[in-house]
């Protein structure tokens, strides 16, 4: 079962009630948090492959995308230990920690001397993402109980990608304005202090809402170790196997699109403006549609739009590589935005509905863990097909994989609806 062993929560004695609207000052707190948690991400969407190509002069796209690389296998891993740290210190501790590997970021990147610079700082911004976002995910699930998981994890995603969108547009308008460095990355600055202390001050753990929920299931689970949630979320559970290599694969047409997309986009003469303008559309659309797909989610189940929205991103992407004007890249990055929110929270939604509460936080952390590894070889892989082939193709194979994601979803993942979960 879960381990308590840091302090007990500060609501202490008191009665615990499951659901958003017995909780919602603590789940708009974290709403709000994570949307600085999306806006350090955000903050490099534009301009960091940019400043890889015009600053420090690198013309491998495969060098130019370490920085992702980077990014990708330290949130992985971070996304990895999570769930355990979660459960053994507590969640607004890891939250905490996760801020304070955050505060160094932008400041590292705006005085960068070289491009290991850039790569060390997305180490870091590793961290904070694979503790802070894993965080405010748990934290919300737990909050709301079974009934609203779609609703919670579609609110989440919603701060947080629609953050990333603003501040992607923010910072290609500023860099269009001021340069690339330093001030785009003033706004990091911000978010990271902001983050830091409402988490300190103002964040309340949630594990007595865990226990509560426990205690609302018949005692129907055998205590299990972190290496068997670990196999049952990779490939034991065909539900949660599915939704690992889907969310596998998601990541990896986002790390593709963030490394590849600008440096696309600049190949055709298009200005730092109008491509930040199509970097924020897609985390935005996909932010914000989020509000609708995520309850939905909780009513028709998750299997459907997590299929139909991964072969939405693979007719994007295809789009995306087969056109060489704005208008048909606009359309490209509004479905991509579409296909992203329909699997986004239906992924976390299904995790967690495949997982016993005293181990859920493991196995999302393990989900997570295979998500976010997609950043790593989405950019590593784009890059050495586009230095082999060219970017088109890197876009091109990488829609295949897409849709073939989708494909595997649809043989492998059962069609239960949200509430009918396995208890093991």
């Amino acid at each position: 079962m879960i381990a308590i062993n840091a302090e007990s929560s500060p609501s202490g004695a008191r009665a615990v009630v499951l659901g958003l609207r017995a909780n919602w000052p603590q789940f708009t707190l974290l709403v709000l948090i994570n949307a600085f948690v999306g806006g350090m991400v955000g903050i490099e969407r534009t301009v960091v492959p940019l400043i890889g190509a015009e600053e420090f002069g690198i013309a491998s796209t495969t060098l130019v995308v370490s920085f992702i690389v980077s990014f990708g296998v330290i949130k992985a891993l971070a996304n990895l230990i999570s769930g355990h740290l979660a459960d053994v210190w507590g969640r607004k501790r890891v939250l905490i920690l996760g801020w304070l590997m955050g505060v160094p970021v932008p400041f590292m990147i705006m005085w960068a001397p070289s491009w290991g610079w850039v790569i060390a700082a997305n180490a870091l911004l590793g961290v904070n993402q694979g503790l802070a976002w894993s965080m405010t995910v748990i934290m919300k699930v737990d909050l709301v109980g079974p009934k609203s998981r779609g609703l919670a994890v579609g609110l989440n995603e919603f701060s947080g990608y629609l953050a990333v969108g603003v501040t992607a547009f923010l910072t290609g308008y500023l860099a269009s304005q001021y340069g690339l460095r330093p001030t785009p990355m003033y706004l990091g600055v911000g978010y990271a202090i902001a983050g830091l202390l409402l988490s300190i001050f103002l964040v309340r753990d949630t594990r007595d809402h865990v226990r509560t929920e426990i205690g609302d299931h018949p005692v129907d689970a055998v205590a299990i170790g972190f290496w068997e949630v670990f196999a049952l979320a990779s490939f034991r559970d065909r539900n949660l196997f599915a939704a690992s290599q889907a969310g596998l694969v998601n990541n990896l047409n986002d790390g593709m699109s963030w490394g590849i997309f600008p440096l696309f986009f600049a190949s055709f003469g298009l200005g730092v403006e109008r491509i930040g303008v199509l970097k924020a559309v897609y985390p935005a659309t996909w932010g914000v549609l989020q509000i609708a797909t995520g309850p939905l989610s909780d009513r028709w189940g998750r299997k459907g739009l997590i299929v139909v929205g991964m072969w939405v991103q693979a007719a994007a992407l295809f789009l995306t590589a087969l056109t060489r004007e704005f208008h048909y890249w606009l359309i490209g990055s509004l479905l991509l935005g579409l296909g992203t929110a329909m699997v986004y929270p239906s992924l976390i939604a299904a995790v967690s509905d495949a997982s016993h509460p005293s181990w859920r936080a493991r196995s999302l952390s393990v989900y997570r863990f295979w998500r976010d590894l997609g950043y790593a070889i989405g950019a590593l892989s784009a890059g050495v097909i586009a230095d082999l082939a060219g970017m088109p193709w890197a876009i091109g194979t990488i829609a295949a994989l897409t849709f073939c994601s989708g494909l595997v979803v649809a043989l492998f993942m059962r069609g239960f609806q949200p509430m009918q979960r396995a208890h093991l």
